[in-house]
C-alpha cells in the first residue's frame, strides 16, 4: 500500500458543546478540517489545512496516512470522510490507527481484467462495485483487487461471494455483485436472429 504524509495541529475540546460548535465553524472557516485519530486507548483531536486531504481524499487509490500531529507521528488509514451536502467540502474526517498485528477493515478498489466472452457477444462490461471492502492486517492489503473477467458470459455477473483472495476476509455483502456483462441491443437482436 502507498503512503502518504499528512500534518496537523493538536486541538482542544471544549466542555461546552456551544463552545465547541463554534471553534469546529471557526476552524472551517479558516481553511481548516477538524480531525480524529482513534486507537489504542486513545483519541487525538486535531486540525488538518484543507490542502493536505486533498492529494488522499480525491483519489481512487488507498494509502497508508503517516500522520505529523505537532511532530508525533503515526501510522493510519482514513476511516470516515462527512461532506458538507450541498458544498461537497470536506467537513470532518476520521483517522484510525493502525496496529502491525490487529486487522483492519478497508475498502479497497477493483479493477478488471481480461475481455468478456459476453463482450465479444456484443454486450457491454459493467464494474457495479468500484471497491470491495475487505480485513486483514494492513500489510497483507494490496492496492487493488484485480479480478479476471475473461469467462463471463453474457447477462452473466460476478458477484463477491463468488471471489477469494489470498489473505483476505471480504466484508462486503455475499450477494452484491461486483461487475456483469449486460445484453446490448445489438446483442439481443443477435441472439433474437441465432434462435430462428
Amino acid at each position: 500500500m502507498k503512503s502518504i504524509e499528512v500534518k496537523g495541529t493538536a486541538r482542544t475540546i471544549a466542555e461546552r458543546s456551544s463552545e465547541q460548535t463554534r471553534a469546529l465553524k471557526e476552524i472551517r472557516k479558516n481553511g481548516g478540517v477538524p480531525c480524529v485519530l482513534y486507537g489504542k486507548g486513545e483519541t487525538v483531536h486535531f486540525t488538518v489545512a484543507n490542502e493536505e486531504l486533498r492529494n488522499l481524499v480525491y483519489t481512487p487509490h488507498i494509502y497508508v496516512v503517516d500522520l505529523d500531529i505537532d511532530g508525533k507521528k503515526v501510522n493510519a488509514i482514513l476511516k470516515d470522510i462527512q461532506f458538507h451536502p450541498v458544498k461537497d467540502n470536506i467537513l470532518h474526517v476520521d483517522f484510525y490507527q493502525i496496529d502491525e498485528v490487529k486487522p483492519i477493515v478497508i475498502e479497497v478498489p477493483v479493477q478488471l481484467e481480461g475481455l468478456a466472452e459476453g463482450v465479444k457477444a456484443g454486450g457491454k462490461l459493467a464494474l457495479q462495485m468500484r471497491k470491495i471492502k475487505v480485513k486483514a492486517p494492513y500489510k497483507a492489503i494490496p492496492e487493488k483487487l484485480t479480478i479476471n473477467v475473461s469467462h463471463l458470459g453474457l447477462g452473466k455477473t460476478i458477484k463477491v461471494g463468488e471471489l477469494s483472495f489470498e489473505g483476505l476476509e471480504l466484508m462486503s455483502a455475499k450477494e452484491a455483485v461486483v461487475c456483469a456483462v449486460k445484453l446490448t441491443r445489438a446483442a439481443r437482436g443477435a441472439a433474437a436472429a441465432a434462435s430462428k
